[in-house]
């Protein structure tokens, strides 16, 4: 069940990111518990070294010795055992965050390129919930665990006395103003950094997936010009940032040891003039470098900090964008009506309307095909129709019941769609056309593929349903693919099933195959709407919608449609797909 949502898309008064993390209160408070027990215990070698050259050294007593040893062993393996456990909470805590937010962040990718139609490096929103677990599982959160005890190391080294503990209090300042430093000189070239990935990413994506043309064409070394100049300048605001951050580390290594060794020097001359013992040289400085030493840490491990800080803010900024959805009351499978009111389309991240006012209404049984010249809004309509962008305006009701009222997993059941651009996945040929549903029964794969006349195909390929596609359909000719697809569109017998050029790769053998698929879904009560350039796509349907610069031209029994389009010159002609379609026709 989906938490209230508040109009802003928060849940409650924090980010996603926040409550997940919230969700963790205990496993904090118990690391909290630990890094206290964990630092108390620190104390022990400076004590043990205390005792040993105050105690045992002037009595010479070789069971006081003995006793230390075991005391000091107990201690130390109670330190270890509690470091342990503080790890395995922190792994624990970043795997707790990753599976509440996961699902989340993935759909969340999926839908960003519908919603804005931004699909540069779109697996951003991952590599920042990886960066966040990573930081959360590694040792940035012991070190910030840390800091707090410093001043109680710091207290000690002054009952030692003043003049130790004012050392490693000039240390200890020092080293937090450089912690601020390395914070403000690595923010700005770690952002130039994330930047620059994101359009080395997106040249890199866009190169392999149309590999085929940059060979073809000769465009290779071109589209790797303009690759390599974001990789340069990714790499200089990488190079830049570990430059500052290791040279600000670097300072403060060699600062701690300098404040070492003046604590020991302070140590000795405080002995030389009697106001110290000589186990306070020692002890005194194992604190110092105790008390500096999660400043350290935590200098060493900012940028992997100030990389997860900028991916949770990427993250709760894109989770606030794209809230859940809510959960909404289960309705009946559709079974009646396909009405389509002033359905208007903006395409995501863009303002000029590419379908405008577009209206009509179809029954059950009904076969639509829409014709037009190119770029007329044919495939813009089609997605409105399947619920992948929402109207500008207007809206498109299955029954009555506007997409938007329905959850889009409980609306997938009733829509089949094919669309222009065939995209397989890997995986079986089974589980393509079953839509990956691990419940999908044989005879329904089968029924799918018979119905898109695809089985006997099937068949022939090596290992039959269990045949791997490979990534993209990759082990499939352009024609096979765009079959399986059709029967994965068929699979479940959905109300509403949309073809955008589902002919494009196909045969003559193909082209039959796709005609009684057309005919076989408006004989069970289907719906079904075919976008089409090929007349041959559109002899099974009994509508037709004319559509031209994004307007519906003429709807109405295609015969009539077709009829006034040729025969009226005040009409704009869908061109050359019209008269074919008319020729086809008649």
């Amino acid at each position: 069940m989906q938490r209230a949502q508040t109009p802003s898309g928060l849940p409650g008064s924090r980010s996603e990111l926040a409550e997940a993390l919230a969700a963790c209160k205990k496993a904090f408070i118990g690391i909290a518990v630990f890094s206290g027990m964990s630092n108390i215990l620190m104390l022990t070698g400076s004590f043990f070294m205390l005792e040993v050259y105050d105690r045992v050294l002037p009595s010479r007593s070789v069971p006081t010795l003995v006793g230390l040893c075991i005391l000091a062993l107990i201690l130390f393996s109670a330190l270890g055992v509690l470091d342990f456990i503080r790890t395995r909470l922190l792994v624990r805590v970043g795997a707790s965050l990753d599976e509440s937010l996961s699902a989340r962040v993935y759909d969340t990718l999926i839908r960003m390129p519908l919603k804005t139609g931004n699909r540069s490096d779109g697996l951003q929103p991952l590599r920042d919930l990886d960066s966040i677990r990573s930081f959360l599982s590694g040792m940035g959160p012991i070190a910030f665990c840390d800091l707090p005890w410093i001043p109680l190391y710091l207290a000690i080294c002054f009952l030692f006395h003043p003049l130790i503990g004012l050392t490693a209090l000039i240390g200890a300042i020092i080293l937090i103003c450089l912690t601020f430093l390395t914070e403000f000189q690595t923010r700005r070239p770690t952002m130039k950094a994330s930047g620059a990935a994101v359009q080395r990413n997106g040249i890199a994506e866009v190169s392999q997936r149309n590999a085929e043309a940059l060979v073809a064409m000769g465009m290779t070394g071109r589209l790797a010009a303009r690759w390599g100049d974001a990789n340069r300048r990714y790499m200089d605001s990488q190079r830049e940032a570990s430059d500052v951050a290791g040279g600000l580390g670097s300072i403060s290594k060699v600062l701690r040891m300098v404040l070492q060794s003046g604590v020991l020097a302070v140590g000795a001359w405080l002995v030389i003039n009697q106001q110290a013992t000589a186990g306070v040289i020692i002890a005194g400085s194992i604190l110092s470098a105790r008390a500096l030493a999660p400043v350290d840490l935590a200098i060493s491990n900012w940028r992997s900090f100030s990389a997860a800080r900028q991916a949770w803010r990427r993250l709760s900024r894109l989770l606030t964008h794209f809230p859940a959805a809510p959960d909404v009351m289960p309705l009946e499978a559709p079974k009646k009506t396909l009405v389509v009111e002033n359905a208007t389309a903006v395409p995501p991240g863009e303002q000029k309307i590419v379908v405008a006012d577009v209206s009509f209404t179809l029954k059950a049984g009904s076969g639509l095909g829409i014709i037009g010249p190119r770029a007329s809004g044919k495939s813009c309509l089609s997605r409105l129709l399947v619920g992948v962008w929402t109207p500008a305006r207007g809206k498109i009701r299955l029954d009555g019941a506007a997409l938007d009222q329905w959850a889009p997993e409980a609306l997938g059941k009733h829509i089949g769609y094919l669309p222009q651009d065939v995209e397989l996945f890997g995986g079986t040929v089974a589980q393509n056309i079953s839509r990956f549903d691990p419940d999908a029964k044989p005879e329904a794969i089968t029924a799918a593929a018979k119905a898109a006349g695809v089985h006997d195909l099937i068949h022939k390929l090596p290992q039959g349903y269990e045949t791997q596609v490979g990534d993209h359909g990759a082990a499939l000719s352009a024609g096979q693919a765009q079959r399986v697809a059709l029967a994965r569109a068929l699979y479940g017998d959905p109300f509403l099933v949309v073809l955008d050029e589902p002919n494009s790769n196909l045969d003559a053998e193909g082209d039959e195959a796709l005609s009684r698929a057309i005919f076989g879904v408006r004989e069970r009560g289907g719906i079904v709407i075919v976008v089409a350039h090929r007349p041959s796509a559109i002899a099974g349907v009994d509508f037709v919608l004319v559509m031209n610069q994004g307007r519906a031209q003429a709807f109405g029994p295609k015969d009539e449609v077709l009829a006034k389009v040729l025969a009226r010159p005040s009409l704009p002609r869908p061109l050359k797909a019209v008269q074919d379609a008319g020729a086809a026709s008649s």
